[in-house]
């Protein structure tokens, strides 16, 4: 829908008010000044109504993923406004659709140009949360009216658990200690080079490789570690779905801070025995989509 919608403020019924009370001056007393006066103010309301439809015009909106946040969090929602058309646009609230409370004032968008901002709002629940929409709405020039227009949009917001519980981590590890060898922790010992993994540190690429004209290599350091952890559904203690994800939750990042090799176990879902902020997202949302 890229209709603009416009309704009357309460501006608009003050300032009726007082053009009735300009009339009746004028008619009663035959004051030539208050029918004057009555007349370019009409006049100043009549022509902004126009201006107030327009300026929501030739407004396209592009949103950028969110990163992915923790309940209770504020969700930051990245989007660009760029205005197509050969006008200024000016006071323009962005908002999700139904939220006002949660909308962002953008001044100014320069007639060809673009204007980048964020809307924050909460994130109640874990899991995925579906913006199919957001709401532009201006009361530009003179705030008679407010015109409002529906933008749809697709994105989407992942939610991690609520990390909550107890902090420290399980004693239960992983039986199969070979396992936990192969994880290469970081330390000040260099452990060799392998093929980089996309969502790697850029730090760990070996350049001089790279400038030689080899593949992407990532630089693997290695320190003594306390063994691999298995972080299990079935063993946090607690009752409820929604707590023995939080306890989980709070598990993975205790042990990603300790630098523990671990391993999430879900009834019906294993992941595979690792470290780093790659292992440490797919585990967090594997617990914001669990059914």
């Amino acid at each position: 829908m890229n209709r603009v919608l416009a309704f009357p403020t309460v501006n608009a019924a003050s300032f009726a008010f007082i053009l009735g009370v300009m009339w009746y001056v004028g008619m009663a007393q035959g004051n030539g000044v208050a029918y004057l006066l009555f007349f370019m103010l009409l006049g100043v309301m009549l022509v902004s109504i126009p201006k107030t439809f327009l300026n929501l015009n030739g407004i396209r909106v592009t949103v950028d993923a969110p990163k992915p946040v923790f309940a209770g969090q504020e969700i930051s929602l990245p989007l660009e406004l760029v205005n197509e058309s050969n006008r200024g646009r000016y006071a323009v609230f962005v908002g999700l659709h139904g939220k006002t409370q949660d909308s962002e004032l953008v001044d100014e968008i320069p007639a060809g140009q673009a204007a980048r901002t964020a809307i924050r709002f909460p994130a109640v629940r874990r899991g995925i949360q579906e913006i199919t929409s957001l709401t532009l709405a201006s009361v530009y020039p003179l705030g008679f009216l407010k015109a409002r227009r529906t933008v749809a949009v697709r994105q989407q917001v992942l939610v991690y658990p609520e990390p909550a519980g107890d902090v420290n981590l399980p004693l239960s590890s992983i039986g199969d200690h070979s396992a936990a060898q192969m994880v290469q922790l970081e330390g000040d010992d260099f452990a060799g080079v392998r093929p980089y993994q996309l969502g790697e540190a850029q730090r760990r690429i070996d350049w001089k490789a790279v400038a030689r004209g080899q593949p992407l290599m990532s630089k693997q350091f290695a320190r003594e570690t306390g063994g691999a952890l298995s972080l299990n559904f079935e063993a946090t203690g607690k009752e409820g779905v929604e707590e023995r994800l939080s306890q989980l939750a709070l598990w993975v990042i205790a042990a990603e801070r300790a630098r523990r090799p671990y391993r999430l176990v879900l009834p019906m879902l294993q992941t595979p025995t690792g470290i780093g902020e790659l292992h440490y997202h797919e585990c967090l949302k594997a617990l914001a989509c669990y059914q």
